[in-house]
């Protein structure tokens, strides 16, 4: 079947390169903020928006313009995606889906622009990448791209690498059945618990990092209060900006290293079991919770649970997704007796009605597995 799958890779443009990547980023952010700057007018003036067509339509005359002439440097895919983007981002704001458009900052850590390949601007030949206006560009050649390439987002991290990534439509063929269900409970302590009695850890990146970061933190802001009191502005602080460098490459760290377990985990579930049931959780409303949001940011289970789904969806698995609410573990297992609801410190209890031993969260995996299979019998 044909999905879109992308790939990722590390790119190493040269100064050259740099700088247009860096236009290209400033040009794509004006054209969203001008077009949106137009869209909020016309709104508060007339009650309705503008359209993708009408706004496309104004591009050629800004080029011809003296002031923005400027846009002609840059590749002119890349605007016009700015602007379907901001189209886009209007279409679920009426639709109630997200809040209205935010303008774009430079001082944003993600600093980005999307291109599209049109009759073959991009293409990969040998250890180097083509790309519109850019030209051939060194690549990390990781692993080989397979399918029709569609599009190409170029990317600068607050670290100061580059990356691409380029999205294509491949046709994945389904992994073969293993006859096998798995449940899955999310936690704290330990990361995921399988219905099978098997646990995952919590590595809890962020908290191994966190006295290194720290450190580097207060030494970051040391250096802001200095180049502060002798008037001299952090973007030009030299001392300043090799540190934000260095904290920005600690966070990325965290980052590879969640992207990494995350990745290992679900590819390993997805393969091995043909149905996957798992917890409708709110991650938004629970970080609410002070006490705990730094730790349910730390395990980022929206980010596990998005890559079950889009690699189910790939290798012809199911996802079934168990309702928040279901009791998993107030009831046994075993006979299916509702105990009430109990603190969180208790880890194990014994069925007044049975007299199993459950331990708390692999009885919570087992419930959810039997919920999730129930769902799909009666789907």
């Amino acid at each position: 079947m044909i999905h879109n799958k992308a790939y990722k890779f590390r790119i190493y443009p040269n100064q050259e390169q740099e700088i247009l990547i860096s236009k290209t980023i400033g040009c794509a952010r004006f054209v969203y903020n001008h077009f949106l700057n137009l869209w909020n007018e016309e709104y508060v003036s007339t009650g309705k928006g503008l359209t993708y067509n009408s706004c496309s339509a104004m591009l050629p005359q800004m080029k011809r313009d003296v002031k923005t002439e400027w846009l002609k440097e840059v590749d002119s895919i890349a605007i016009q995606s700015s602007l379907k983007n901001l189209s886009d981002s209007f279409s679920r704001f009426f639709n109630k889906q997200n809040s209205h458009p935010r303008y774009k900052s430079k001082r944003n850590p993600v600093q980005s622009y999307t291109t599209k390949n049109v009759n073959n601007s991009i293409a990969v030949i040998g250890k180097s990448i083509k790309l519109p206006k850019l030209g051939m560009v060194r690549f990390a050649k990781s692993q080989e791209i397979k399918g029709r390439i569609m599009k190409a987002t170029v990317r600068k991290n607050p670290s100061g690498k580059y990356f691409v990534a380029i999205v294509v439509e491949q046709d994945i063929e389904p992994w073969p059945k293993t006859n096998e269900s798995i449940g899955i409970d999310l936690g704290l302590s330990d990361f995921a618990i399988l219905s099978n009695g098997s646990k995952v850890a919590n590595n809890r990146f962020t908290s191994q990092m966190e006295k290194k970061l720290k450190l580097e933190q207060r030494k970051l802001s040391r250096r802001a209060r200095l180049a502060r009191s002798r008037g001299i502005d952090l973007g030009e602080a030299k001392n300043y900006q090799k540190q934000k460098l260095k904290v920005a490459r600690l966070h990325e760290k965290v980052m590879n290293q969640r992207n990494d377990f995350l990745n290992k985990l679900t590819t390993q579930i997805i393969k091995n079991h043909d149905v996957i049931c798992i917890e409708d959780l709110s991650t938004k409303g629970m970080l609410k919770n002070h006490r705990l949001a730094k730790s349910i940011a730390d395990v980022s289970w929206a980010s596990f649970v998005g890559k079950l789904t889009y690699k189910a969806k790939w290798y012809g698995r199911e996802i079934i997704k168990v309702d928040r609410w279901f009791a998993s573990s107030q009831i046994c297992h075993e006979c299916g007796h509702k105990d009430g609801k109990k603190p969180l410190n208790i880890r194990e209890w014994t069925c007044p009605d049975c007299g199993s031993v459950n331990d708390r969260d692999i009885n919570a995996s087992r419930n959810i597995l039997k919920e999730g299979l129930r769902i799909l019998t009666n789907v």
